[in-house]
């Protein structure tokens, strides 16, 4: 089979990913084989490849957005040669600590990742536990579904982690690939939302899906916020965003990264504010939001590129010149 390949890490414009022949994986246990119809790009991906991340293996496939085909299907038979799937970041955990007995597996000392500890969707074919496999609503293509597994999968778990309620006002930071899909399932359940960002672009878009107020993070809404998530990675949008959060709100990190947090009056935290982050998600995340996306209407944007073209596309999404969510096709 093709897949694009790290074997060693460098920075995306050296093109560190290099498309090679190598042998199609066998499957054990409860395991499935998919062909792979589409796999999304994410930043996560440029960290991989450009070394950002400690790798634990190498040579590597990277590529955890994955919508595929089972060719071959588990012993138990759950899906079906020919099923359609989707393939997370998340791929397997323990199963015996208090995290992933406590159904929060996403904090697993022993979790392992799509993309970094398994060899990824980069390729045309893949190897996926069956348990971290989901069908794919059929209301998508295999590109349209790609940004659903992890950005729609992160942004829904920040969104239940806020404490998002119908009718109550919900703050998004920054509007990229998660928010675009959080404003249409906040909208959809009865939320107010308000969108700050710099991008007149954006806040275009963030009209046209929902929003009741659009503006900057120096801003201030009409009302203050009941619960915020911050998706950019700029530290200094915290006290900006406790600023106009109501008392007793929740302010929600979804980034995996995060610019150094300013100094801060403790007034800001006052009144039983409270401020959390996202670390992974969960399968039943994915799941539920999967689920969700089959029954509401939800749209996403993307642009398609060949599989050797990773490390293009790479790029682009690097000096943001990506509009849209992007996906290989192998």
């Amino acid at each position: 089979m093709l897949a694009m390949v790290v074997r060693e890490t460098r920075p995306i414009e050296e093109n560190p990913l290099v498309l090679e022949e190598t042998p199609t994986p066998n499957i054990a246990g409860d395991e499935m084989l998919l062909k792979v119809r589409a796999c999304g790009i994410c930043h996560t991906d440029l960290h991989i490849a450009e070394g950002d991340l400690t790798l634990p293996k190498l040579p590597l496939i990277p590529g955890h957005q994955v919508v595929g085909t089972v060719v071959t299907p588990s012993a138990s038979g759950c899906f079906a040669a020919g099923d359609r799937v989707g393939v997370t970041w998340f791929s397997s955990s323990c199963g015996v600590c208090g995290y992933c007995t406590s159904g929060r597996e996403n904090l697993c000392s022993d979790a392992q990742f799509t993309g970094l500890h398994r060899d990824g969707g980069f390729a045309e074919y893949m190897v996926v536990k069956e348990m971290s496999a989901f069908a794919i609503p059929p209301n998508f293509s295999d590109a349209e579904a790609t940004p659903l597994l992890c950005g729609g999968v992160i942004g829904y778990r920040a969104l239940k982690l806020s404490k998002a309620a119908p009718g109550g006002t919900l703050g998004l930071y920054g509007f990229g690939n998660s928010a675009h899909l959080v404003i249409q399932i906040a909208v959809n359940m009865g939320c107010r939302v308000h969108v700050f960002t710099r991008s007149r672009k954006h806040r275009d878009l963030a009209e046209d899906l929902g929003a009741v107020w659009v503006g900057t993070a120096d801003g201030t809404p009409p009302h203050p916020m009941d619960s915020s998530i911050i998706f950019a990675p700029a530290g200094e949008l915290i006290p900006k965003a406790l600023r106009v959060l109501s008392k007793g709100g929740v302010l929600t990190l979804a980034g995996i990264t995060m610019s150094r947090i300013p100094e801060m009056p403790y007034d800001l935290l006052y009144h039983e504010r409270c401020i959390n982050s996202v670390a992974n998600t969960t399968r039943q995340d994915a799941s539920e939001l999967l689920m969700i996306v089959g029954t509401i209407p939800v749209r996403t944007v993307v642009e398609q590129f060949a599989l050797g073209q990773a490390n293009e596309a790479l790029t682009l999404m690097k000096t943001s010149y990506l509009d849209a969510g992007a996906a290989l096709i192998p």
